[in-house]
């Protein structure tokens, strides 16, 4: 799997990459929009580095270290994978307000249409401008989404030097136990 040229990143502003998505799944991840590299790629959380796939593996919601290129795999285990906005840009701070309010209004409507258990964003930040919950902490949502239990977890970008790797897998696991509590 070779990386992609400069010329190749430039041109994924206009990708986007599907949904990995299927009726009544466990868990449905939401990640804030595809990076240029992960767009490039056509996979979530493609870029070398990303904790993403560690961080499932660590936290028991993978039974093996996964890659962005097997992640059809987690439809099988009853996890998906979507994006709040699904056009990539160089950093999430290109996106605007409105755009992550309309894809906080999108989420709804596609998790009433797939029906999935829990629902977990993968950032705090993100959940609190795009859901207008500007005093959201980390784990369980006091509400639902579209009839989902709700649960916002760390970002897993090597950007966030506040939650190393074993603080994210605990985060991780955490809302692993609450899910299996909940069976």
């Amino acid at each position: 799997m070779k990386r992609p040229t400069r010329e190749e990143l430039e041109a994924a502003v206009t990708r986007t990459i599907p949904d990995l998505i299927a009726p009544d799944l466990q868990l449905l991840l939401v990640g804030i929009n595809p990076g240029l590299y992960s767009a490039a790629i056509g996979h979530h959380f493609g870029r070398p580095g990303n904790r993403f796939w560690p961080a499932l593996y660590a936290s028991g919601l993978t039974p093996r270290l996964l890659s962005p290129y097997e992640e059809h795999e987690l439809l099988g285990l009853g996890i998906g994978i979507v994006s709040l906005v699904d056009r990539a840009s160089r950093a999430a701070s290109d996106l605007t307000r409105e755009e992550l309010i309309a894809g906080a209004e999108a989420l709804e409507v596609k998790v009433r249409r797939y029906r999935p258990k829990w629902v977990a964003i993968l950032t705090i930040g993100l959940y609190r401008q795009a859901f207008r919950r500007p005093k959201a902490v980390i784990g369980r949502q006091p509400e639902d989404l579209g009839g989902a239990r709700l649960w916002v977890l760390p970002h897993p970008s090597g950007l966030n030097a506040h939650f190393t790797p074993a603080m994210l897998a605990a985060s991780y696991a955490e809302l692993r136990r609450a899910m299996q509590d909940e069976e």
